[in-house]
């Protein structure tokens, strides 16, 4: 009798332990599963400058940055966001309202954010490779360099070009060093004579990085 009544509390035991195990397993899985959720809730969340808030501003579903540093990665830029709009609408049945797009020029590709009569005058300096040099910015034609598309077309689909000041700076000081003029008169001049709706920005590279902290896609066209 004793040893049955022994053997019954055993298994009272047992089964008592497996119910604190199973509970304490729950426990753990629901940890788990809450760890990332509280991660994210507690994670990184950048500073927001005045500079920068039009960005969160413009309309659209979609949010892509497309960067260039060269002059054919500016050719490129032009291209690829001309590419992205005709592929949503083709294939997507979108509209080119549906893109916050933004075509950065910076480095050397900043010289096809200045307008026809800068390169006018500049077109030599702006491409040293060119036999004749380019007297009207490249990118105010379409052409096979950049896909048949103007940076007029990009201004009707609603892309934004944003200008690297920095950049503008140096070409303004290669500028006055190739003809004697000032440096600073030849920065206000390369300024006012951007192109239409061009947006100046400190630096194209801080654009860049600031542009995916409002959830831009980032495309280096070279």
């Amino acid at each position: 009798m004793k040893d049955e009544e022994t053997k019954k509390v055993g298994r009272r035991a047992l089964l008592s332990n497996m119910s604190v195990a199973a509970v304490a397993g729950l426990a753990a899985s629901a940890a788990a599963v809450s760890a990332p959720a509280q991660a994210q809730s507690s994670g990184f969340s950048p500073a927001r400058h005045s500079a920068d808030t039009w960005m969160a501003e413009l309309p659209g579903s979609h949010r892509v940055f497309i960067d260039s540093s060269t002059l054919l990665g500016g050719a490129n830029a032009v291209r690829y966001a001309n590419n992205i709009i005709q592929a949503h609408e083709i294939d997507y049945d979108g509209k080119a309202s549906d893109y916050a797009l933004i075509v950065c020029f910076r480095h050397t590709s900043v010289p096809f954010a200045f307008d026809d009569a800068i390169w006018a005058k500049y077109g030599a300096i702006f491409d040293r490779s060119a036999d004749p040099a380019p007297s009207t910015n490249p990118m105010n034609t379409a052409s096979m360099a950049n896909g048949q598309t103007s940076l007029a077309d990009l201004r009707a689909y609603g892309v934004k070009v944003v200008i690297c000041s920095k950049a503008t700076a140096s070409y303004a000081r290669a500028i006055a060093a190739a003809t004697g003029a000032s440096a600073d008169e030849v920065n206000a001049e390369l300024v006012a004579g951007a192109i239409p709706e061009g947006r100046f920005v400190a630096a194209g590279v801080m654009a860049a990085t600031r542009s995916q902290e409002y959830s831009y896609s980032l495309l280096y066209a070279g």
